[in-house]
């Protein structure tokens, strides 16, 4: 039973937070083997990618129709400083690019709804954030992996 919970907070973890809370939960923390960090993490991150594109392509219908019977939506969009980073990323990097950020960097919710929100395919959005999801938690694993002992004295 401990261990069905352990693999249940494996899921939640990696489908929110992958690289800040999941990969280190799973491999220090729970002390998972290569098969299970694979298996349980992957399958959180690629859940939780599927998960949030569904919801965030409800999500931004809802509010574009919101928007069209409310009058004082209408004024002219600012460009912020944020605004400016987040459209030079998307037009520099691509898809690629949010897909190779999203699970190391940003977190999983925040790369589908970027994804969803500057590309409509959802396919091609979830094909690219779970290939990249797969390709961060090996590497993670191997960076854990060789560095456990040393991580082991900051999470005990």
């Amino acid at each position: 039973m401990a261990y069905f919970f352990k693999v249940i907070s494996a899921l939640f973890l990696c489908s929110l937070f992958f690289s800040k809370m999941g990969m280190p939960a799973t491999c220090i923390l729970f002390k998972f083997n290569f098969i299970e960090v694979f298996i349980v993490a992957c399958a959180g991150a690629i859940g939780g990618t599927i998960f949030y594109v569904y919801l965030f392509e409800s999500l931004i219908k809802w509010w574009d129709k919101y928007k069209e019977n409310k009058p004082y939506f209408t004024k002219r969009k600012t460009f912020t400083k944020s605004n400016r980073r987040i459209i030079k990323v998307k037009n520099k990097f691509g898809l690629t690019g949010i897909a190779i950020l999203a699970p190391i960097l940003l977190s999983i919710p925040l790369g589908a709804f970027l994804g969803e929100r500057f590309y409509k395919n959802k396919a091609k959005v979830i094909t690219y954030m779970s290939v990249s999801t797969i390709v961060w938690c090996v590497i993670l694993y191997v960076i854990y992996y060789q560095f456990y002992d040393y991580l082991k004295g900051w999470v005990f």
